[in-house]
Order: structure tokens, then sequence, then C-alpha cells
């Protein structure tokens, strides 16, 4: 599952790859329920649940929102740092998805039933640009070539469950892997770098909302300033 949260941010990331591929394989990442598994519920119990759960959350998050300190600057990299941290606490407490969980999760989602190699690499590539996220390094193009290499070598195409065509692969992965000069041990440091980035891109969207408000609000005390003066100027002897 490593391999989604690098490849999705900056394409610097291939060793999960040689496990998501193998679906016997497949590691699940944490979800919102408990893991085990629910008793059945009635339609307006389970949203009675929903709802309590969404609110306890809701005020989770605003009960450490109200503690903390925020500096709207996206451009100050201390800033940045302290939102992304208040963010991560609040994530940790409420029991919330990180970005590289949703992404992971959404992976295991779109590709647990794809049968083959090669529209697992394309879902890979269109969850990618969903989440509007680059591939900086053109991981995706070597990862297609090696495929094509196997593909080339085995003389059909290449699916999940062929495990020695798979074993091909995960070779030319680790090449890849070598000449962009990733390491498994770097992981944690492209997840925080991903969360880094999202802090800087949420920090960009306060920014704009908080200026919007604060010229909207401008406008509406010049608005009623004007129409206190015209108010005031009003002379009582023309009603009379």
């Amino acid at each position: 599952m490593a391999f989604t949260s690098r490849l999705l941010s900056r394409s610097k990331q291939l060793y999960g790859s040689q496990v998501i591929l193998q679906q016997k394989h497949v590691i699940p990442v944490r979800f919102f329920a408990k893991k085990s598994e629910p008793p059945a519920l009635k339609g307006d119990e389970m949203l009675k649940n929903i709802f309590l759960d969404v609110k306890k959350k809701f005020e989770t998050a605003i009960g450490i929102l109200r503690k903390e300190k925020i500096t709207i600057d996206p451009d100050d990299p201390a800033a940045v740092n302290q939102y992304a941290k208040v963010m991560k606490t609040i994530r940790e407490k409420a029991d919330l998805f990180s970005e590289s969980q949703r992404i992971k999760h959404t992976i295991e989602t779109r590709t647990k039933d794809i049968p083959d190699a090669r529209t697992y690499l394309l879902t890979l590539k269109e969850i990618r640009i969903k989440r509007g996220l680059t591939d900086e390094l053109g991981a995706e193009a070597m990862m297609m070539d090696a495929l094509e290499r196997v593909e080339k070598e085995i003389k059909k195409p290449l699916m999940r469950s062929d495990k020695k065509g798979m074993a091909l692969l995960m070779t030319e992965f680790d090449k890849i892997n070598k000449k962009l000069g990733i390491r498994k041990e770097d992981l944690p440091k492209y997840e925080e770098e991903l969360e880094l980035k999202i802090a800087k891109a949420q920090l960009e969207e306060l920014k704009k909302d908080a200026l919007e408000a604060m010229e909207a609000q401008k406008k509406r005390e010049e608005f009623k300033d004007e129409a206190t003066v015209d108010v005031k100027s009003l002379d009582i002897r023309n009603f009379l």
C-alpha cells in the first residue's frame, strides 16, 4: 500500500506496488468504524448512529481548533508546518483519514477486482489525475514501459494472478526504484511531504476566503455609511 502516497504526490515511490498488484497481499487501511462487524441496524437507527458519529468528530475538531493558534499564511513554512500539525492532531483525536489514507482507501476500493496489471496501472493514473496530483518524475511512463517489456516476454497480457509474470514485473519496478533513487525507508518522509503540500493548499484557500469575507464586510460598512449620510442630508422641510 505504500506505493500510493508517493507516486500520487510526486511519483517518487514504487515499492508498495509490489504489494498492491498481488491481491492476496493487499493490506486494508484503517476505516472510521471499528474492526469488528457491526450488528444489523434498521435504517433510522443507522442514520442516527452516523449522525452522532459525525457530530462527535466535528465537536472534537472544533474543540482542538479553539485551543490552537493558526496563522493563515501559506507562504510561511512555519505557519504551514503548524497547521499541518493541528490537522494531524484533529485526525488522530477524531479518528479521521489522512490524505494518504484516503488515497490508499480509494485505490484499494477501485482496484480490488481488477484482474490485469495494465488496467490496474491505468486506474492509478486516473485516481492521481482526479486528485489533482502530479507525476513529476515520469514514473508512470516507466512503469508502463516495464509492463510492455514483461508482456512482450510472456507473450500475453499480464494478469495479477500470474505469479511468475508478476515476479518479472516486480524486478522491473526494482530497477525503476533504483534509477529514481527511491528507498523504502524514506516512505514516511514522503507521506509527510504530501501532508505539508495539502496543508499549504488548504491555507491558501483559507486566506482567499478570509480576504473575500473582509472585502464583503468592508463593502457592507461603506454602504451603511453612505446610507447614513443620505439620511442626515435630508431636509425635513421637504416633506412638509
